[in-house]
């Protein structure tokens, strides 16, 4: 067996090469750790592999991530977001930057319909974006609601994040998706106050001095379009949080409405139905596949006893509990910049949470603090997605540096909400507690 130092050394440091080098994630985490596993442990163990890998994309709490990715393309495709942008310009309209925090809450609706954040990113990216630069918006407010309100998929049920995040690190998912709900309401409302606050400071930037102002029979006639996402959402959430359906059936309740979504708004054609399924097939093979390559690693990691010797070597610190909490997040931080989720969460989850549970911190609460820094990765440059996303779709006058100019202000309003978090945990244990 090789020393756990010299092991913990090779592994990082040659993924971090040839992730540097632009090699894809998946190849660096399992392909290297093949080499490993066949230089320092035995090459016999190599047959192990495939039987982890098939076990592994076999299990029956994945099924949901397949599921919701598809639930979340068809909704995208049934244009079910114009409907919910015409009722919240009806309600918000009479709002300075009042387009923008109907935006948020769009968003938000959105992630309780998906669980990726990619669908209300790339839908309202689409939508929003355009409309609030014709009415006056200045870009940072414009582009950086939509980045951020996006990201509010991978923290409010059902978040096929939490799903991959759960399976690894042996926590709760009915428990992970009620903790996430009041701290997802949390940051939402925190982008709603700031955009209030924006619109009265700085106008100009939040659509000038002219607002549209609707009578309440038009507001009224806007409300069918909330109809549809408010049915879809108790379907889904109310079958997990009541305990009739597990995550994963739940994902086939939320795959089927998204079906009859599209069909009653008369968009279930065959292309969409199509460009829906090749697109879970897509982005699910992404992530089975990085999954599979970090299952590689952690077996080798563990075999090595490299995991516990990180363990040990962090407990023996002696420093404050609270400030090895704050190192993680830290650390989390920082890999968000530059990795993927499916892959950060593979590779650190295994490590942090059997020292976070030994600290005597609870695995559910640390959990959402957890998804909340993914969230964040989601925003940060260079490698945020959402902010691709929205490069993607928007209008040709935005820049890059347009986008990520336009997330600072969110993400440290992100920043602000884990704080508030950390000082007050029931505001993550409470529907836990109440509901399990």
């Amino acid at each position: 067996m090789a020393d756990p130092v010299l092991t913990t050394s090779l592994l990082f440091g040659g993924m971090v090469l040839f992730l540097g080098i632009g090699v894809p994630i998946a190849i660096a985490l399992g392909g290297f750790s093949i080499a490993m596993i066949y230089l320092f442990w035995s090459p016999m163990a190599l047959n192990m592999l495939p039987i982890k890998a098939f076990a592994t994309a076999s299990s029956f709490e994945y099924v949901a991530i397949p599921l919701f990715i598809f639930m979340a393309a068809m909704l995208q495709r049934a244009r079910i977001a114009e409907d919910l942008y015409n009722t919240m310009q009806c309600f918000f309209g009479g709002l300075r930057g009042g387009l923008a925090i109907g935006t948020v809450v769009i968003c938000t609706l959105f992630a309780a319909m998906a669980g990726i954040s990619g669908a209300a990113t790339i839908s309202m990216g689409m939508l929003a974006v355009p409309a609030m630069l014709a009415r006056g918006y200045g870009k940072s407010v414009a582009l950086g609601t939509v980045a951020a309100g996006g990201s509010l998929g991978i923290l409010i049920p059902p978040s096929v994040t939490m799903i991959v995040y759960g399976i690894v690190a042996n926590t709760s998912i009915g428990k992970l998706y009620a903790g996430g709900v009041l701290p997802g309401l949390l940051i939402a409302f925190l982008f709603c106050l700031y955009l209030l606050m924006r619109g009265v400071f700085d106008p100009q930037a939040s659509g000038g001095l002219v607002m549209e102002r609707y009578s309440w029979r038009d507001k009224l006639k806007s409300l069918k379009g909330l109809v549809l996402p408010v049915l879809l959402i108790v379907a889904v959430m109310g079958s997990i949080l009541t305990g009739t359906a597990s995550v994963s059936e739940a994902g086939a309740v939320g795959a089927a409405g998204a079906l009859v979504a599209a069909a009653l708004l008369r968009n279930l054609t065959w292309e969409n139905l199509r460009g829906a399924c090749e697109e879970t097939l897509q982005l699910t093979c992404m992530i089975f596949w990085i999954i599979i390559g970090a299952t590689a690693l952690s077996t080798f990691y563990t075999a090595m006893g490299a995991a516990r010797l990180i363990e040990g070597l962090v407990l023996d610190m002696e420093v404050n509990r609270w400030i090895i909490l704050l190192g993680m997040q830290v650390i989390l931080l920082i890999l968000g910049m530059l990795l993927d989720t499916v892959g950060i969460i593979m590779i650190t989850a295994p490590i942090f949470v059997p020292i976070i549970i030994k600290l005597g911190f609870d695995p559910v609460w640390f959990g959402i603090l957890y998804i909340i820094n993914m969230e964040i990765g989601f925003l940060t440059p260079p490698f945020g997605y959402n902010l691709f996303y929205l490069r993607g779709v928007s209008p040709p006058s935005v820049n890059m540096v347009d986008i990520y100019r336009s997330v600072v202000p969110f993400i440290l309003l992100m920043l602000l909400a884990v704080a508030i978090c950390m000082a007050f945990p029931q505001i993550i244990l409470t529907l836990p507690n109440a509901l399990f």
